[in-house]
């Protein structure tokens, strides 16, 4: 018996990988829900950013968070998600520094580690897309 098949077979492994997944779904979900105020609109406008992107950001993170809760489609949410934190990063939190308690950068860094483990890792067996068989392996 191999090592890998050790790790990655125990139902420990499988937990955890739902956990990561479930944990950044949901802080993608929940931040989502206030993105789609009128007023976050005025904070784009004030960064810089198109106020026509507010909706697609909204929606990306909204479906994106159930996406990678359920287990669908987690590889590509999970780049999307990488372009988002990357962009939170190097656009909007640069000039503040790295520490979060000056309005930094550091949870976004972290956030994309997680997404990153998730596009190397995969859904795992407790998602759907391991349930429904159908689904090609470039599209879990």
């Amino acid at each position: 018996m191999q090592v890998e098949d050790i790790l990655t077979g125990t139902k420990f492994h499988d937990l955890t990988n739902w956990g990561i997944r479930a944990s950044l779904g949901a802080i993608f979900l929940v931040h989502s829900l206030k993105k789609f105020d009128p007023s976050w609109q005025q904070w784009l406008i004030k960064m810089g950013i198109p106020p026509e992107l507010q909706l697609p950001i909204a929606l990306a993170e909204l479906i994106g968070g159930m996406f990678l809760i359920s287990g669908v489609l987690t590889r590509i949410t999970a780049s999307i998600f990488s372009i988002i934190l990357l962009g939170a990063i190097f656009y909007i939190r640069w000039d503040n520094g790295f520490f979060i308690s000056e309005g930094g950068w550091e949870w976004d860094l972290v956030m994309l580690a997680a997404v990153l483990s998730i596009i190397a890792v995969g859904p795992g067996r407790v998602s759907i897309s391991h349930v429904v068989k159908r689904i090609p392996k470039y599209l879990q």
